[in-house]
């Protein structure tokens, strides 16, 4: 069996990996607890959709009702919204669509970005203060840091700024969606927020001569129909999402109170997951997915980031695993 640190090693590129996890931890006892990603554990109550609306493609017409849907809960005018099928495709389509050739990357932050512009065969500037794109995460993951909104405003006067707002929802006050125009371009994901991931949804808000870029890059068709309807529902439920962000506020507290009695310290995060400090991360690591529940870990020997749990039960078998009883 490998050593405690390969056991790490596959599930640090991002979260999600039940699959590996029950590979790996095959006595763990089942269900699964995921908490390894940033995903509200109470998804939006979108109704199923009709066969009839799967048995053909979405009308343009549709999707563009989707889009002006996600400009008006984002405060931007709806010719600078463009649907994409996930905020992952979005950040890896724009490092080719820019023509930046340097870009600095904020903070230790999300990988994918990274991946996105070495893929895309643009250098990582020298000096961040040179660079033609810069790209920031706000608020941060895994951190929760919020870079002001000045400072991205000031950064988009004189290069590429591309804002990823995944976790932005639960406070949009730290937007700058509404900004979006010129050089200024933000990400934003419908997934994490309103707890349905599998649908494949993000938005590019920029200037419309980008988004008319990032139209025809991906065709007629960039979302499928049960995305379109989401958006359309989810997007106008004014009260829905009001109440989330105080409940997942609610939650973020009671969990910080269970990992400090559990011996862990957190240390920043966003109401959709928290970051902790531990002095023997890899063995807490370890401790939970042997009870079947999964975590994140990261390079970094110390940390972990855990998301909200959802159902009592849930929280029940967190905090018995945390004090260490047994499964």
């Amino acid at each position: 069996m490998a050593g405690p640190a390969d056991a790490l090693a596959q599930f640090r590129r991002h979260g999600g990996r039940l699959a590996a996890a029950a590979a790996r931890f095959s006595d763990a006892p089942r269900p699964w607890l995921d908490l390894s990603t940033g995903v509200n554990p109470r998804p939006y109550p979108l109704r199923p959709v009709p066969r009839s609306a799967l048995a053909r493609l979405p009308d343009p017409q549709e999707t563009a009702a989707a889009e002006a849907a996600a400009a008006r809960a984002f405060g931007a005018p709806a010719d600078r919204v463009a649907a994409v099928p996930g905020g992952e495709i979005a950040l890896r389509l724009l490092p080719r669509l820019l023509g930046a050739r340097s870009v600095a990357i904020a903070a230790a932050t999300y990988s994918g970005h990274a991946e996105a512009w070495r893929a895309a065969g643009v250098m990582a500037a020298a000096d961040p203060d040179a660079a033609e794109a810069w790209v920031v995460v706000n608020p941060n993951n895994p951190d929760g840091a919020v870079t002001p909104a000045a400072d991205i405003l000031a950064s988009a006067e004189r290069r590429w700024t591309i804002v990823d707002e995944a976790f932005a929802d639960p406070a949009p006050e730290h937007s700058v969606a509404d900004h979006a125009k010129g050089r200024l371009v933000v990400l934003r994901s419908f997934g994490k927020f309103y707890g349905l991931p599998g649908l494949r949804l993000g938005f590019v808000v920029a200037d419309p001569a980008l988004v008319a870029q990032v139209r025809l890059a991906q065709g007629d068709w960039p979302i499928g129909a049960a995305a379109v309807a989401a958006a359309r529902v989810a997007y106008a439920d004014d009260a829905w999402a009001q109440a989330a962000r105080a409940r997942l506020a609610r939650d973020a507290r009671r969990l910080d109170a269970m990992l400090r009695a559990g011996g862990l310290t957190p240390v920043g995060g966003t109401p959709l997951f928290r970051l902790v400090h531990a002095p023997d991360a890899t063995e807490v690591f370890l401790r939970l997915a042997r009870a079947g529940i999964l975590c994140r870990p990261f390079e970094d020997p110390h940390r972990l980031r855990f998301g909200l749990p959802g159902a009592p039960r849930d929280w029940g078998r967190l905090q018995a695993a945390l004090r260490g009883d047994a499964p």
